[in-house]
C-alpha cells in the first residue's frame, strides 16, 4: 500500500526537495502540490483520499495557520507541519497543534532546507509514518 500525499510550501526547491524525500520512501506517493494554503484547499476535492499533508506555514495568499482552519473540516488526512518557524516549543508550533496539526516537524536549515532528507530525515520520515499507523 502506498500513501498519498500533498506538498504544500510555496518555495519551489522546497517542493522538490520534500518529492525527492518521499521518493526515497516506497509507501509514500507524492500525488498533489500546492504554493500555498488557497491552492491546497481547492485541490482537497480532487484528491478526497489523501492520507498525508505536509504544510508550510508561511506562504502567500493564504498561509499554513489559515489552512489549518478550513482543512480539519474537509479532509481526513493527517497534517504534519514541515516549517522552518516550528521549531519545538515555538509560538508557531504551539498554534499549529492548537488548529489540529498532527504532527510538527522544523525544516532544518531555514525556508529552503537543501539539507533536509540529511539533517531531518529520520525525524520526518518517522512522524509521517506514525502519523498514517494512527
Amino acid at each position: 500500500m502506498s500513501y498519498k500525499v500533498m506538498i504544500v510550501d510555496d518555495a519551489a526547491m522546497m517542493r522538490l526537495y520534500i518529492s525527492s524525500f518521499l521518493n526515497s520512501l516506497p509507501e509514500f506517493k507524492m500525488v498533489a502540490q500546492a504554493a500555498n494554503g488557497q491552492e491546497a484547499l481547492d485541490k482537497l476535492s480532487d484528491h478526497p483520499d489523501l492520507d498525508l499533508i505536509l504544510l508550510d506555514i508561511e506562504m502567500p495568499v493564504m498561509d499554513g495557520l489559515e489552512f489549518l482552519r478550513h482543512a480539519k473540516l474537509k479532509t481526513r488526512a493527517k497534517i504534519c507541519m514541515l516549517s522552518s518557524v516550528t521549531v519545538q516549543g515555538s509560538p508557531h508550533a504551539a498554534k499549529a497543534r492548537e488548529l489540529g496539526a498532527d504532527g510538527v516537524v522544523a525544516k532544518p536549515s531555514g525556508t529552503v532546507s537543501h539539507d533536509l532528507e540529511e539533517k531531518t530525515g529520520d525525524e520526518l520520515r518517522d512522524t509521517m509514518r506514525r502519523l498514517v499507523a494512527a
